[in-house]
């Protein structure tokens, strides 16, 4: 394979009076003086304009199951091409990615692809999406865009998985080439935000209003829960009425249990309890489909009709074992539409993980 050129023209920047530019991506607004690189890291000012440094150029590629990113109405059962590049625009102390997230290596892009190339690995691997995700997609938002009009012209859709952590005309530019996404709510106070992410609240909401609202990008939420950080009752309480009033009962959200990681490896993993405690709290506000991940827990895995309790979609972690939608998807004992992305049968692929390189496939 050819050697790409790693650096790429990058859009949403303005020039300042003082002779910087202002990356416009994230709320971050890096200003930057020749020669300086955002806190991202990818994204570098090159003479009197911004680039972004890691177009073609990845941290690797695996093929996952759908349910992994974690996407549950979204083509059920399917492979996932997935893929990331290094760096990110938050700082969460307990990134479990961090050694791409954070990475400031150039090495870490071990693996290298024209966005053609990889729209043709996912039909090659049989892949019905390609994921941008491991570290925030919107910092390598040229290079994700151009991989997305690729796939749509082969027939394979894109996911995106983010902190949704964008500024608006960036978040325009990016989601309009991505039909699904999961936004990682990571709490529901501003505090959390600013002290264990370095970012902030209001941005996120923004972002998940846009997409509910102004797009057709399919939707799902993740938390994960910290004990003692962001596992209290109330915040449940909060979130869960927010996104009832905001986002309807349709939205998905995936409560997902925390592993010590990166900078917080003191704090215990999070108890199923916790999980279960938080999902009644979640459902008691109308929400229909509230998950449990990161544990072994069937009933936290189920999706079940509304109307009538129907078990739709059983999940046992990522293998499908139970299917009750027609091929309209719809609950087939009383014929109730569940919402979601689906195909008349759910795919096989079941919990394969299977990472490639792009040059093993041949041209």
């Amino acid at each position: 394979m050819a050697v790409l050129p790693s650096h790429a023209p990058a859009r949403h920047w303005h020039a300042l009076e003082d002779g910087r530019i202002q990356c416009d991506v994230c709320p971050r607004h890096c200003k930057l003086a020749p020669g300086q690189r955002g806190l991202c890291f990818v994204r570098a000012r090159e003479g009197d304009h911004l680039e972004l440094t890691t177009w073609g150029r990845s941290s690797g590629y695996c093929v996952d199951p759908i349910e992994k990113k974690p996407l549950n109405h979204f083509l059920p059962g399917t492979p996932v091409l997935s893929f990331g590049t290094a760096g990110c625009n938050l700082t969460c102390r307990y990134c479990q990615n961090w050694d791409i997230s954070k990475s400031r290596e150039l090495d870490t892009l071990a693996d290298e692809a024209p966005p053609e190339k990889i729209a043709e690995a996912a039909v090659a691997t049989g892949s019905r999406s390609v994921a941008f995700t491991y570290n925030d997609p919107v910092i390598f938002l040229e290079y994700a865009v151009d991989t997305a009009i690729a796939c749509h012209e082969r027939d394979v859709r894109t996911v995106a998985v983010t902190a949704g952590w964008v500024d608006p005309a960036a978040r325009a530019d990016f989601f309009s080439h991505v039909d699904a996404a999961n936004v990682d709510l990571k709490a529901f106070r501003d505090d959390f935000y600013r002290d264990f992410c370095g970012a902030s609240l209001a941005p996120v909401l923004d972002t998940l209003v846009y997409l509910h609202e102004e797009t057709d990008v399919w939707l799902e939420l993740t938390t994960l829960l910290i004990p003692g950080l962001n596992d209290d009752d109330a915040e449940f309480h909060d979130a869960a009425a927010w996104i009832a009033r905001h986002l309807g009962p349709d939205v998905p959200w995936h409560l997902t249990a925390f592993h010590p990681d990166y900078r917080m490896r003191d704090i215990a993993a999070t108890p199923l309890a916790t999980l279960e405690r938080a999902r009644v709290i979640a459902r008691s506000y109308g929400l229909r489909h509230v998950y449990t991940g990161n544990v072994r827990d069937l009933a936290g895995g189920t999706t079940l009709c509304h109307v009538c309790d129907t078990e739709l979609i059983v999940r046992d972690g990522y293998e499908i074992a139970g299917w009750g939608l027609d091929g309209a998807g719809a609950c087939t004992a009383c014929g109730t539409a569940c919402a979601g992305v689906f195909e008349a049968r759910p795919g096989d692929w079941g919990s394969r993980r299977m990472p490639i390189r792009l040059g093993d496939l041949g041209d």
